[in-house]
C-alpha cells in the first residue's frame, strides 16, 4: 500500500505519466540495451522489441498497477502480478534484474518529463516501482520453490522423440527429459519456455503451451511458424502503422532445424490461466494456434470424467489450417455433454455443421446460468468474444484469457 503522501502525488500525476509512458518505455529500452546489449540477445524477444509490443505491454502494466494502488488501495492487483510473475519465472528473472530496470527506467522518466519530475514526484513513483517489483520478486521466488528450481538453473535439456507436421505451417514436437530426471507435472493451460541459440549466436526464448498425457514422461508442444508481417501480438504500434513485423525467429528455427533426436532447452511449466473446474458450464473459445491450451484443457476434462456442459468454439482460416482438428473433435466427443462449433473463413472441405466466416457466438446457444469462459487467440478475436460474453451478462472475473506474446490487455476489467 502506498503512503498517503505518495498516493496523493501518484493520483495527481498519473494522467501525465500515463500519457508519456510510451515515450518513457521507448527511452528505457534504448538506454538499458545500450548499457546491457546482452539482454536483448539473451533475454528479451527481439521481434517484440521491433514491433513495439513489449514497450506497450510494459507501459500498460505500470499504468494498471499504479492505477490500482490509488483506486483500490486495500486490494492487491493479484491477477496482474500473477500473470507477470509466471512469465518472468519462465524466463529465469532474478531480483538483481529489477535494480537494472529501476536504474534505466527512472533515467528514462527524467529524460521524458524533465523538470516535472520533482523530488516529491520521483519519490512517489519510486515507491510505486518497488511495491510492484518486490511483489513480483516474492511471487517469482515462490514459483521457483514450487518447482524446485534454483535461480540461474532455469533450463533443462529435453530430447525430441517425435515430430509431426500437423499443417503446412504447424508442427508438434514430442519431448522427454534428456537428463534422466522426471518430467515436472503441469496443469492444463500452462506453458514452457523454449530457449534456442540462433545462427547469429543470440539466444532467444519463446513460450509454448503444453499438451500430452498426464503421468507420462512425454510432453508435447505445437508450434506455428510465424511469417514476416504477422507477428504474434496483434494490433501493435508497428502493425498499425503498416510496417511489417519480422518473421518469428524461434518458430522458424524449430521448424527448419529441429528434428527427432535433437535436444532443446525447456523451463519448468508456468502460467496462471489454468482450467479450474468450478462445476459451472464451460466455454472454451480459440482461434488459430490458440487451440493448443484448449486441447490441454479438454484432455484434462476427459481424464477427470467431466459431465457438465462444455461448449467448444474455434475459428481458423480453413479446415486444412486447423492444427489438431481431429484431436479437437475427438476430445469433445468423449465428454458427457460437449458441443463443438468450428468456423472457417474458407469452409471448403469442412464437416457437416461447421460454419463459414468468423466466429459468431450469437449463432449458438450458450448454457444457462453462470458460465466460466477460457479464451485464446489473436486479440481482435478475444475482444469480440469477450464483448459478446459481457453483453450476455457473464462477469468479467469469469472470463479468462491467454495471450501469445506481450499482454496488451493487462489491467483491464
Amino acid at each position: 500500500m502506498l503512503t498517503e503522501e505518495s498516493a496523493a502525488v501518484v493520483r495527481a500525476t498519473l494522467p501525465a505519466v500515463g500519457e508519456a509512458l510510451g515515450g518513457i518505455t521507448e527511452r528505457f529500452y534504448a538506454r538499458m540495451f545500450a548499457a546491457h546489449p546482452e539482454l536483448e540477445r539473451t533475454l528479451f524477444n527481439r521481434a517484440h522489441q521491433a514491433t513495439g509490443a513489449q514497450r506497450e505491454a510494459l507501459a500498460g502494466a505500470i499504468a494498471a498497477f499504479a492505477g490500482a494502488l490509488v483506486t483500490r488501495p486495500h486490494r492487491s492487483p493479484d491477477a496482474l502480478l500473477g500473470r507477470i510473475a509466471h512469465k518472468h519465472a519462465s524466463l529465469g528473472i532474478g531480483a538483481g534484474q529489477y535494480r537494472v530496470v529501476h536504474t534505466h527506467l527512472f533515467a528514462a522518466i527524467g529524460d521524458a518529463l524533465g523538470d516535472a519530475v520533482t523530488p516529491e514526484v520521483a519519490a512517489a513513483w519510486d515507491e510505486v516501482y518497488w511495491l510492484m517489483a518486490n511483489s513480483l520478486i516474492r511471487a517469482e521466488r515462490d514459483l521457483y520453490a514450487r518447482h524446485g528450481v534454483l535461480l540461474g538453473d532455469t533450463w533443462r535439456p529435453w530430447r525430441v522423440v517425435g515430430r509431426v507436421q500437423e499443417t503446412a505451417d504447424v508442427i508438434s514436437l514430442e519431448l522427454r527429459p534428456a537428463d534422466g530426471a522426471a518430467a515436472p507435472e503441469f496443469t492444463a493451460g500452462q506453458y514452457v519456455s523454449v530457449r534456442v541459440e540462433l545462427p547469429d549466436g543470440a539466444q532467444q526464448i519463446r513460450q509454448y503451451s503444453l499438451t500430452g498425457t498426464a503421468g507420462t514422461e512425454s510432453r508435447r508442444i505445437t508450434v506455428k511458424r510465424v511469417p514476416a508481417g504477422s507477428g504474434p501480438a496483434a494490433e501493435t504500434p508497428r502493425e498499425a502503422s503498416g510496417e511489417a513485423s519480422p518473421a518469428g525467429e524461434v518458430s522458424g528455427y524449430l521448424h527448419d532445424r529441429v528434428r527427432q533426436g535433437d535436444v532443446v532447452e525447456l523451463s519448468a511449466p508456468y502460467g496462471d490461466v489454468v482450467l479450474r473446474d468450478t462445476g459451472a458450464p464451460l466455454l472454451l473459445a480459440s482461434a488459430g494456434i490458440g487451440c493448443t491450451p484448449v486441447i490441454a484443457m479438454l484432455e484434462q476434462l476427459v481424464r477427470d470424467g467431466h459431465r457438465g456442459p462444455v461448449v467448444v468454439v474455434h475459428g481458423d482460416r480453413s479446415p486444412a489450417d486447423h492444427a489438431l482438428r481431429d484431436e479437437h473433435l475427438a476430445l469433445v466427443g468423449k465428454l458427457g455433454d460437449g458441443q463443438a462449433h468450428f468456423w472457417y473463413e474458407h469452409g471448403r472441405g469442412a464437416a457437416v455443421g461447421d460454419r463459414t466466416g468468423l466466429v459468431d457466438l450469437a449463432a449458438i446457444t450458450l448454457p444457462a446460468g453462470p458460465l466460466d469462459a477460457y479464451l485464446c487467440g489473436p486479440l481482435p478475436f478475444m475482444r469480440t468474444v469477450r464483448e459478446r460474453l459481457r453483453d450476455a451478462g457473464v462477469p468479467a472475473e469469469r472470463i479468462h484469457y491467454e495471450v501469445f506474446g506481450p499482454d496488451l490487455w493487462q489491467g483491464r476489467d
